[in-house]
């Protein structure tokens, strides 16, 4: 029985050996190759990303803001230059095209409400995208695989006509640690182009990406944000973790499901609704904490309150207690006495003379 069971192991380390040894040389040198490759990320390298706070499923508050950023904008710059990549630098449509090319990670279809919907069902084929916006693309198949691959040129990647991105951020209040943050959910790449026999501008929205799977890439992908320090100091994630853009609010989740250009029918309503919801963010925040100097400037103002109240109440009271000693007092009428000279008539000169 010892010796069946000694031979039953010998035979299946020799299996695991021989299925071990026997796979096939190019997949194994592809994969090696795929995984040494710099623009890979490994799952380690995944897990031990820190980049935006993750935020909890159960909040007692949040709010959820649609911005447009505008590339034009010098805050928002550091996103569009370099059009075509120069050397490892980018921008960041480029980059994101890069990655749906090679399939690391999943776009979503954009529909007409304008809401993100960042579930399986609603990926978009990269074939899909190339098709409807017109991007020249080339097709070869893998060799042992029938997955089709699509190469496109850096020069057929439209960079230069996104030139503003939908951006869906998150501001919330978690109370386990006492912290207001805000954090970038999704965002949208937007497509800049006139048509065939007109010179107007439309703007086509192309797919919604979600932000937690293209963060690990983008803090891997340095940015320069200023004209005065060329250094490329700052990742694209650390970018967008310190709120360094500058997005217009154009929709802000409501019952309705409306849109700021649905209720606001001027430019210059528009942007009184922009100022009060980034008022009403700014004041929740303000309204959280209260400072030291604040809590002493409040007893001050409670001390000096109080001795003004003391101070009007003995007023008063005094007020009143000379009232009622007036009451109490009887008056005494002061008759004026005449004077006999001045009551009795006046002889005259002549009769005194006599």
């Amino acid at each position: 029985m010892k010796r069946f069971i000694c031979i039953m192991v010998f035979l299946c380390t020799a299996l695991g050996i021989h299925q071990a040894t026997a796979q096939p040389k190019a997949r194994k040198a592809k994969q090696e190759a795929k995984e040494s490759s710099g623009s890979t990320l490994s799952v380690r390298a995944q897990t031990q990303y820190t980049g935006q706070i993750a935020m909890p499923q159960e909040v007692p508050w949040k709010r959820e803001i649609y911005r447009a950023l505008d590339l034009k904008k010098e805050k928002n710059t550091a996103l569009y230059y370099p059009v075509e990549p120069i050397g490892d630098r980018m921008n960041l449509f480029t980059l994101i095209f890069k990655l749906l090319a090679d399939g690391k990670i999943p776009a979503y279809e954009y529909r007409l409400d304008g809401n993100e919907v960042l579930t399986a069902e609603s990926k978009v084929k990269l074939k899909d995208v190339l098709d409807r916006f017109h991007i020249y693309y080339q097709t070869k198949k893998e060799s042992g695989s029938k997955d089709t691959l699509y190469s496109v040129d850096n020069s057929d990647i439209p960079s230069n006509e996104v030139l503003s991105y939908f951006m869906k951020e998150v501001w919330y209040f978690d109370q386990c640690s006492s912290t207001y943050n805000s954090k970038v959910i999704a965002i949208c790449p937007v497509l800049h182009r006139s048509g065939d026999f007109s010179m107007d501008i439309t703007k086509y929205p192309m797919f919604w990406l979600n932000y937690s799977d293209l963060s690990p890439y983008l803090a891997r992908m340095n940015v320069m944000t200023s004209n005065l320090n060329n250094t490329a100091s700052i990742s694209m994630d650390d970018y967008f973790t310190t709120r360094q853009y500058k997005g217009d609010i154009y929709k802000t989740t409501n019952m309705l499901n409306q849109t700021l250009a649905q209720y606001c029918t001027t430019d210059s309503a528009m942007v009184k609704e922009q100022k009060k919801i980034e008022g009403q963010l700014k004041a929740f925040e303000e309204h959280l904490w209260v400072s030291s100097s604040d809590t002493t400037t409040v007893a001050v103002k409670k001390n000096v309150e109080m001795k003004k109240s003391a101070v009007i109440t003995t007023d008063k009271s005094v007020k009143k207690s000379s009232r009622r000693k007036s009451e109490t007092t009887p008056k005494v009428k002061v008759k004026k006495e005449s004077s006999s000279s001045s009551s009795a008539p006046k002889a005259s000169v002549r009769r005194q003379r006599r």
